[in-house]
C-alpha cells in the first residue's frame, strides 16, 4: 500500500519537474482518495499473498495486470476531474509505470536478498555445494537451473549444460553456460571437476539415457534422473523429485501426446467406474482421468486396503473431484447391481483380474470366475443400465495362449465382443491388449530387486526368453486414449515397442545397483514353466492390425468370437468350473480357443 501509494506524489515530482508544492493539498486528496481503490485491486489480485523471495515471471505479469486495472480507474477521473483537483492526463500512464517498478523492485530486491543470505549461509557451511552438469538444456533442464536458484538449501551449482542440439552450443541460459555435446560428458567432468551429473531429459528415449548413465560410470560419476515425462505429468516438478536412475529409464520409448480432446469427450462430467482401482493399472487410470474433469470416480476393488490407499491419494491431490470407494468384487454380481443401481456410471474401465500364469495355471477355476465371470458380469451390468463406454483391460498372453490365465483373457476380449453385439445405440464395447507393465505388482523388476537386495541369485526361467515392456504411466494413458477411439467391439492392440531379453533387464537392474553381473550377482536358469512362453505375441495368426488415428495403437481386424452357440460354450465353461474339474475346465477352453495349447502340470509359483 505504502509504495504503491508513493507512485502518485512521485509521478507529480517527475511531471512538474520540482513545481509539486502549490498543488501538494491536491496530491493528498489523491493519495487518499486512492488508497481504497489500490487496497481492493491487492486483495481481489492476491497480491499480498505473493512470497517475493520466490517471486516469478508470472508473478510480475500478475503486478502488471493490477497496475493497468488501477490505470483503467484512474484515467477516467483525471478526464473528467476538472477544477475540482489537478490531474495531468499523464499522471495516471506515470503513476502506473512507477507502481509497478516500485513493487516489482521491492520483490526482485527481495528475492536476491533471500538467495543472497543463503547462498553466505551455505559457504559458512561444512558441506560445500556440489557443482552440477546438467544433461539437457531444454526447458526441463532450465526448470533444474531455476529450482536449484530458488531453493540453494540443496547445495548444488549449476555449471554447465550438455546438449546436442548444434543451435545451442556456446548459448547461456539463466547465467549457465551449454559447454558441448553429450558426448563431451568424459571430458568436461574432468576438467570442471564435476561432483554430480543431472539428466534433464524427461522426454528423451532410453537409449539416450542409456548412454549418458555408462559415460557417467565410466568416469565414476554420481548421477541422477528429472521424472519421465509421463511422471511429470501427473505432478508439478521441485527438485526433491530427483531420483536415482532405475531401469524404467533406459527402456523409456519416445514420448507421443495424448489427444486429450478425444479423450476429454468421453470423460468430462462423467461418472466414471474403475474396477481394479487399487492395482497398478487402475490405480494409475483412476489418476490419470482426473485431468479430465469427470463428475464423480468410483473405485472398485475388493482390497481394502489398496482402495483406501487410492482413495487418500485422491482426495488429498484431487479435492475438485469426488471419489467413492466400493469394496466389491466383481465375481458378486448382486453387489455389482446394487453399485449400478446407486451410482450410475456412464464409463467403467475394467482392470480387475487374476494376472499370475503360475498361479492362474494351479487355480483354472479361479481364473474362469474371476477374468471370465467377473467380466461377464461387468457387460451385463453395463448393457442392462446403459454405461455409455466399456473398456476392458486385455493381455497379450491372450494371443495363443498357452496358460490358463491367457486363456481366460481371452475369453473375456470374447465376453466383451459379444457384448458389443448386444449394445444399444450409444453404447461401445471394447478391449485393449497390452504387455508386461513395468514395476507394476508381481512383474519381475520388483523381484529382481528383491533377489538383489537379498544377494542374488537372480532367478531367470530361459536366457532367450523375451518379453515385451512399457511403463505404467504410459500404458494408463494409452488404455484412456483407445477407449477414446470408440469402435464398438473392437479390440486395440498398444505398440510395446521391441521386446526385451530378460537377461539383459537382469543385468540392467544389477548394474544400477553398483554391482557386476556374473560376480557380485549370479543368474541362474530354472526352466521354462508349464504355461510360459519364450516370447509374447500381440496379435493371433488370423489377425492383423489397422492404424488408428493414435500413433501407438493399433486395431486387430479379427478377435476369433465363436460365431455360433459362444453362449453355449461359455456356460459348459462355468458349468465344469463349478465341478472344479480342472482337466474338463482345460478342456472347455480349448473348445472356445482352438489356439489354446495346454499340459496340465502343477507349477509352483
Amino acid at each position: 500500500m505504502v509504495l504503491w501509494s508513493a507512485s502518485l506524489p512521485a509521478a507529480y515530482l517527475l511531471r512538474l519537474e520540482g513545481q509539486w508544492v502549490p498543488y501538494l493539498s491536491d496530491i493528498g486528496i489523491l493519495v487518499l482518495a486512492a488508497i481504497p481503490l489500490i487496497g481492493l485491486i491487492i486483495y481481489f489480485g492476491g497480491l499480498n499473498r505473493q512470497s517475493w523471495h520466490n517471486i516469478s515471471i508470472r508473478d510480475l505479469i500478475r503486478l502488471s495486470y493490477a497496475a493497468i486495472v488501477f490505470a483503467a480507474f484512474f484515467i477516467p477521473a483525471a478526464v473528467f476531474s476538472g477544477d475540482l483537483i489537478f490531474i495531468p492526463l499523464s499522471i495516471p500512464v506515470i503513476s502506473t509505470l512507477l507502481a509497478f517498478f516500485f513493487l516489482g523492485g521491492a520483490r526482485i530486491l527481495a528475492r536476491l536478498w533471500h538467495e543472497h543470505t543463503e547462498k553466505r549461509h551455505i559457504k559458512k557451511s561444512k558441506h560445500p555445494a556440489k557443482r552440477v552438469l546438467i544433461i539437457g538444456a531444454g526447458a526441463a533442464g532450465n526448470l533444474l537451473v531455476k529450482e536449484m536458484y530458488r531453493h540453494p538449501g540443496v547445495r548444488m551449482k549449476p555449471i554447465g549444460f550438455l546438449d546436442d542440439d548444434p543451435n545451442k552450443q556456446r548459448e547461456i541460459y539463466m547465467g549457465v553456460p551449454v559447454v558441448g555435446m553429450i558426448d563431451d560428458l568424459p571430458r568436461q567432468v574432468e576438467e570442471k571437476n564435476i561432483d554430480i551429473v543431472l539428466i534433464a531429459m524427461p522426454a528423451a528415449p532410453g537409449r539416450i539415457i542409456r548412454q549418458v548413465v555408462d559415460m557417467a560410470k565410466g568416469v565414476d560419476v554420481e548421477f541422477q534422473i528429472m521424472p519421465g515425462l509421463y511422471e511429470l505429468m501427473s505432478g508439478k516438478f521441485n527438485i526433491t523429485q530427483l531420483r536415482e536412475v532405475d531401469v524404467q529409464d533406459l527402456l523409456r520409448r519416445d514420448h507421443v501426446e495424448m489427444d486429450f480432446e478425444s479423450i476429454s469427450g468421453y470423460i468430462r462430467e462423467k461418472v466414471i467406474m474403475v474396477t481394479g482401482a487399487g492395482g497398478s493399472i487402475g490405480s494409475e487410470i483412476v489418476r490419470q482421468i482426473t485431468r479430465c474433469d469427470p463428475k464423480k470416480i468410483l473405485l472398485l476393488g475388493r482390497g481394502e486396503n489398496s482402495i483406501f490407499k487410492i482413495e487418500n491419494e485422491c482426495i488429498q491431490l484431487f479435492p475438485g473431484i469426488e471419489f467413492v470407494s466400493l469394496i466389491t468384487d466383481v465375481k458378486d454380481f448382486d453387489s455389482l447391481e446394487k453399485n449400478f443401481i446407486q451410482h450410475r456410471p456412464q464409463v467403467v474401465f475394467h482392470a480387475a483380474a487374476h494376472k499370475h500364469v503360475s498361479l492362474m495355471e494351479n487355480n483354472p477355476e479361479q481364473a474362469v470366475l474371476n477374468n471370465v465371470g467377473g467380466t461377464r458380469n461387468m457387460v451385463n451390468l453395463a448393457l442392462k443400465y446403459r454405461v455409455e463406454r466399456f473398456v476392458n483391460i486385455s493381455s497379450d498372453k491372450s494371443v495363443n495362449p498357452t496358460s490358463v490365465m491367457g486363456a481366460s483373457k481371452r475369453v473375456a476380449e470374447y465376453v466383451v465382443e459379444w457384448a458389443s453385439c448386444q449394445a444399444e445405440r450409444g453404447q461401445e464395447f471394447v478391449s485393449v491388449r497390452f504387455g508386461n507393465v513395468l514395476g507394476s505388482r508381481g512383474s519381475v523388476v520388483p523381484l529382481f530387486k528383491q533377489q538383489i537386495d537379498n544377494g542374488g541369485p537372480i532367478t531367470i526361467t530361459h536366457p532367450d526368453m523375451t518379453r515385451y515392456f512399457m511403463t505404467i504411466p504410459e500404458a494408463s494413458q494409452l488404455v484412456i486414449q483407445a477407449g477414446g477411439l470408440g469402435g464398438n467391439g473392437s479390440v486395440y492392440v498398444l505398440d510395446m515397442g521391441d521386446p526385451v531379453r530378460i537377461t539383459d533387464l537382469a543385468n540392467d537392474l544389477i548394474r544400477l545397483s553398483g554391482l557386476r553381473p556374473g560376480e557380485d550377482i549370479k543368474i541362474e536358469y530354472t526352466g521354462i514353466r508349464p504355461g510360459e512362453k519364450m516370447f509374447e505375441e500381440l496379435l493371433t495368426d488370423e489377425e492383423s492390425t489397422t492404424a488408428t488415428r493414435h500413433a501407438k495403437i493399433f486395431s486387430a481386424r479379427t478377435s476369433g468370437l465363436p460365431k455360433e452357440g459362444f453362449e453355449v460354450l461359455l456356460e459348459g465353461l462355468f458349468e465344469k468350473t463349478f465341478r472344479h474339474d480342472e482337466t474338463a475346465i482345460r478342456e472347455q477352453l480349448k473348445l472356445i480357443i482352438p489356439a489354446y495349447e495346454y499340459s496340465f502340470v502343477k507349477v509352483s509359483s
